[in-house]
């Protein structure tokens, strides 16, 4: 089996054990991880921006209507920050910040033992923008002291609603190809983790809770709230595609499924070289699930009951209930994943009464995949990121949090009668883009037209040789046999 390179760093380790940590006692004996608390804040908007200028996808917001937080020591000082599975990069609001977005919140005072780098540190967002400088600092993660750790110090921040969130900068924990800041300059705090765990802990995991005490951030081991072993997950390598290197932590999306009985699978072709069907990205740091337009509107129109309102986005009556499933992962290892429908129907919502606001929205503009999964999907499992190590490839696991049948039927006491007619079995959902022919098809429309051009020809002249009387001797041509099979495009991991 192939070797997979780790993901290099350099990492000290000061373990301090807190009172915090007293009440979660690990089920698997484990020196080395911990779990870590989130704390879950109203924010007074919902909004995910993406980086429109650095190919990675990073949303400043969280959850529906919430935003999940984590206190990290930057300088032994203590500041909370969202992580985010859709960025690599940690950043935090430094004291030099005079914008106004910046006011409002905890910020970073130099200390003596920052060391300030000469790169700058710019970041776009489609709704918001960072920039700054490059240093290294000393940065503290639950149990875990990282002497000289990169990071970016924000002089300037716009549009990222910082003090509607409460946090005061990023955690990226993503791979160091989506990494704003160059490699040359510096390691992730992921990459420096990573690096320091053996094999069977190299893996953090996420729980967004639903209520003020059960969102979790574990690394290196399982919170014991949702699981009681890693062997409890059903995990698939995360895609890698033509590249070597992982950037996003992807997973192959098959098919979405309607109250367990219509299928959605006739997905509009993927933007990703070499994919045979649309691509997912977990991101923990955006608040909707996120997919292309012409998808979206097909599957709130299989739904019924929903419109776009004047500002584009979808709303749906707040009674409509459905129970909708994700199917993920490679061919081999698919499972489905249920959502809990009032992800799917958000209270307060729409522009009218009796109007919500869909969990499901548009954009044309993810480039790190094709759908992103945000905090709307990601409340409904408990999810593993395991990093690479010398036997196998960066994987996800995924366990279902959501009883369909239970969360449907609680939906429907507390929003009432849905009028609407019900999604019937065997329904096919298509997407209205057009797609794209397989290459096999192309080669034989391409063939079957010279073919009619040759016969047309020589029909052209046989006629033409029959009126002026010429005799010909019989001729029976043949002509070769093309075959057309398509060969399966196969990854070897």
């Amino acid at each position: 089996m192939q070797s997979w390179p780790l993901l290099g760093g350099s990492l000290n380790q000061s373990v301090r054990p807190t009172s915090a940590y007293s009440d979660r006692i690990p089920t698997e004996p484990s020196l080395l991880g911990f779990t870590l608390p989130l704390d879950r804040v109203a924010i007074s908007s919902a909004q995910a921006s993406s980086n429109s200028s650095g190919g990675s996808d990073v949303a400043t917001t969280s959850a529906q209507g919430f935003s999940y937080l984590a206190s990290i020591s930057v300088g032994a000082q203590v500041l909370k920050v969202i992580l985010d599975t859709g960025s690599s990069d940690l950043w935090v609001v430094s004291s030099d910040c005079t914008s106004g977005d910046c006011a409002g919140v905890p910020t970073y005072n130099a200390t003596s033992s920052l060391i300030l780098n000469d790169v700058p540190f710019d970041l776009d967002y489609l709704q918001g923008s960072v920039s700054g400088t490059i240093g290294y600092e000393t940065v503290a993660l639950g149990p875990y002291q990282i002497t000289n750790q990169t990071l970016a110090l924000a002089n300037k921040t716009e549009g990222l609603g910082l003090m509607d969130n409460g946090n005061s900068g990023i955690l990226g924990l993503s791979f160091p190809p989506a990494s704003t800041i160059p490699r040359t300059v510096g390691t992730t705090l992921l990459s420096n983790l990573f690096a320091y765990l053996p094999d069977r802990e190299r893996f953090f995991a996420f729980a967004l809770g639903r209520n003020g005490t059960s969102s979790s951030l574990s690394i290196g081991r399982i919170d014991p709230m949702y699981a009681n072993s890693i062997e409890a997950l059903s995990y698939s390598p995360v895609y890698i595609g033509p590249s070597d290197q992982p950037d996003y932590w992807k997973l192959p999306l098959r098919s979405i499924t309607l109250n367990g009985t219509a299928t959605f699978s006739s997905f509009s072709p993927s933007r990703l070289p070499n994919a045979d069907t649309p691509i997912a990205v977990l991101d923990t740091g955006t608040t909707f699930i996120l997919g292309p337009s012409a998808d979206v509107d097909a599957f709130w129109g299989a739904i019924g009951s929903a419109r776009k309102s004047a500002m584009g986005q979808w709303e749906v009556r707040c009674e409509r209930a459905v129970s909708v499933g994700f199917v993920l992962g490679e061919k081999n290892s698919t499972k489905e994943y249920a959502v809990d429908p009032t992800d799917l129907s958000w209270v307060p919502g729409g522009d009218e009464p009796g109007w919500c606001v869909g969990g499901v929205q548009a954009n044309d503009h993810v480039n790190s995949g094709d759908w992103i999964l945000g905090d709307t999907f990601l409340r409904n499992v408990y999810a593993t990121h395991n990093g690479a190590t010398k036997d196998q490839p960066p994987r996800i696991g995924l366990l279902n949090l959501t009883n369909p049948a239970a969360s449907l039927e609680r939906f429907r006491i507390e929003r009432g009668d849905d009028p609407a007619p019900p999604i019937t079995a065997g329904t096919r959902v298509l997407s209205t883009r057009a797609r794209r022919i397989p290459i096999s098809q192309v080669v034989i429309l391409v063939v079957a037209s010279l073919g009619c051009f040759v016969l047309g020809v020589l029909g052209s002249w046989a006629t033409q040789a029959l009126r002026h009387r010429h005799k010909y001797s019989a001729v029976q041509v043949k002509g070769p046999e093309i075959g057309l099979a398509q060969q399966p495009i196969k990854f070897t991991f």
